[in-house]
């Protein structure tokens, strides 16, 4: 292990990645860029791989925290804890791959009764101050604890909230007063006693201690650990930890908070894509609690703060030559970045994205090849609601929503992670329909030919891992209900059961009652240019799997340089199968020989149409 084990994040860069996670290297390379960045530091990766191994940190871990907390503190002119000036901070993981919503975070940590009095005298601004406080008690006591107290879960937390919105009527969180959220912190501080046996923590170091223990344990929770398995992630790489400085996006109309995109990445359209809410914390725009605004209305609101993030979203992407994923906050009329990274975008957007860089000079057209990773050309073949059928058709639309992830998909409807995989195993193709997702419903996702939920954003947690695994999403369908207990969802009257098809258009935010047929894309504009860089490239053939005329014809069309397997038991499939099975369950020769004197033409019809469409190319059968 390194002898420096806490950076300050002017004491990283860009290239410390292994060591800082991707997200304290980003954090590094932006104060060291000049860029509205809170202050904070970093603990390493190296400190999260000794605990997963040995169960508790490095002697003196703490020791360092402190010390650099004390740098961050005299940067501030704040202390962690002071009952008169008091700093408050989060605590953040970051590998050095992305993985969003995979692991956990804490905001407002330092809160206890006596810091909260004290910003209330500083802000003046006492509804602020306990919404940040019921944030904590709730956040605190899912992330850190609730795997000692299960009843400690954010969902338990939020049915209190909900028992006391019905009591004051309030329809939205912003709806309840201060008097209401002071309630409300009473309310869960209660129940966390009820729950433990104990008062809710109020040391603001002990807080910290056990914040940076739980994004060491989170590294192996169940969720990061599918996610690594999917994207062939080491597990040994650890995650490191991120404490910085809060700034606030609810202390009033004039503050808020958002994610954006340099680019579009559903389309990879050149423009600044991305949503916010005013008078909010960063986790109400990623979880779908509440709809979003998008960014171009930010203008609205505060067109300097807008511009301002313009200038700061071009220099980010010009400096690394990438599409970048920002979070931003603004507090009091000022804009602060919170983190960047390389945008996770559908597979049309890597290519346009590519393509676009290259004729603007950022990166080379080898670049381009190689930063397009290679399941990539087979995604961007996936199959869209055919617009031909629609258009003839006129299929009843259920909803609208949000065009969260590009393609079509068709499939019964699955309420919850549970319901898609349980139905997907049973061999049918699922559409996950849920209020929200959250980084738990990972599997769900998977198994699922498509995502559809009531609430959540372009930018919310469905819509960010659905477009990295080309899952076409539709998000943000405020007028879909759905009630689990009858297992049902509706809209506009409209009652479907669970198990009833629908067929889901992502490009478009589209919801369609019933089965609507799909169609594949063609390979032309921005995407042949790039294939036609990749076999600038390549040193060697490319073979397909092709078990039909049609697949044959198809891969010639798509460039393959021969079939490297003809698998001859595909061919009879299809209304083909009676007569295989009438072959296998023939009770004497002459009727076996009957029927495979009926399926030997279709085969031997079948190579004559395969050898055609290769037009002289190897063709290999098993």
């Amino acid at each position: 292990m390194s002898n420096k084990r806490v950076y300050l994040f002017h004491e990283g860069n860009a290239k410390m990645r292994d060591l800082l996670g991707g997200k304290g290297a980003n954090l590094a390379e932006m104060t060291n860029i000049g860029l509205p960045v809170p202050p904070g530091f970093t603990i390493t990766t190296e400190c999260c791989n000794y605990y997963s191994k040995h169960g508790k940190f490095p002697d003196g871990l703490m020791d360092d925290v402190k010390a650099a907390l004390a740098a961050v503190e005299k940067d501030m002119g704040k202390r962690l804890g002071d009952p008169e000036n008091p700093l408050l901070v989060s605590v953040r993981s970051g590998a050095k791959f992305s993985m969003p919503g995979m692991m956990d975070t804490v905001l407002n940590l330092g809160l206890n009764d006596q810091t909260a009095e004290a910003l209330i005298r500083l802000t003046g601004n006492e509804r602020f101050v306990w919404d940040a406080y019921r944030r904590f008690v709730m956040m605190f006591s899912d992330i850190v604890l609730s795997g000692q107290y299960p009843d400690l879960k954010k969902e338990k937390f939020e049915h209190i909230f909900d028992a006391l919105k019905e009591k004051v009527g309030a329809r939205q969180d912003t709806d309840v007063d201060a008097a209401g959220l002071k309630e409300l912190v009473g309310q869960f501080k209660e129940y966390f006693r009820k729950v433990t046996g104990q008062d809710f923590p109020s040391d603001p170091m002990k807080q910290l201690e056990l914040a940076i223990e739980a994004v060491f344990k989170s590294w192996n929770n169940e969720r990061a650990v599918i996610y690594r398995n999917r994207e062939k992630i080491s597990h040994d790489l650890g995650t490191a930890v991120n404490v910085q400085t809060m700034v606030f996006g609810n202390m009033g109309d004039d503050s808020g908070t958002g994610v954006a995109f340099t680019r579009d990445p559903a389309t990879g359209e050149n423009r600044i894509y991305g949503e916010f809410l005013m008078n909010a914390q960063g986790e109400d725009v990623v979880a779908g609690v509440r709809t979003p605004e998008t960014i171009d209305q930010l203008a609205e609101h505060n067109p300097e703060i807008y511009q301002q993030f313009v200038e700061i979203a071009k220099k980010l992407e010009q400096h690394y030559r990438d599409m970048q994923d920002i979070e931003f906050t603004i507090e009091k009329g000022r804009l602060f970045i919170l983190q960047c990274r390389a945008g996770k975008r559908t597979p049309q957007a890597h290519i346009e994205i590519a393509v676009d860089h290259v004729n603007e000079g950022l990166i080379t057209k080898e670049e381009a090849v190689l930063r397009v990773p290679p399941e990539v050309p087979g995604l961007m073949l996936l199959p869209s609601l055919d617009p031909d059928f629609v258009k003839k058709n006129k299929p009843t639309l259920l909803a609208k929503g949000l065009n969260a992830g590009p393609g079509g998909a068709v499939g019964k409807v699955a309420i919850g992670s549970a319901a898609a995989l349980r139905m997907a195993e049973a061999g049918d193709d699922v559409i996950l329909v849920g209020r929200e997702t959250t980084p738990d419903d990972l599997g769900g996702m998977l198994a699922s030919r498509g995502v559809l939920t009531a609430t959540g954003g372009k930018t919310s947690h469905a819509a960010l891992v659905a477009r990295q695994y080309g899952i076409p999403t539709v998000c943000g369908c405020s007028a879909l209900r759905i009630d689990e207990g009858s297992r049902t969802i509706s809209a506009d009257g409209v009652v479907l059961k669970e198990g009833d098809y629908i067929s889901i258009d992502g490009t478009n935010g589209l919801v369609y009652i019933g089965q609507v047929p799909t169609k594949m894309p063609e390979v032309s504009g921005k995407f042949a240019t790039f294939m036609e860089w990749a076999d600038s490239f390549r040193t060697m053939g490319v073979r397909a799997n092709a078990d039909t005329p049609e697949h044959a014809a198809e891969a010639v069309e798509l460039g393959a340089a021969g079939i490297g397997l003809c698998r001859t038991e595909h061919m009879f499939m299809g209304d083909r199968v009676p007569l295989v099975q009438a072959m296998i369950l023939a009770e004497d020769d002459a009727a076996r020989e009957e029927a495979l004197a009926r399926l030997l033409p279709l085969q031997r019809e079948d190579f004559v149409g395969i050898f055609k469409a290769m037009k002289g190319y190897p063709v290999t059968v098993r």
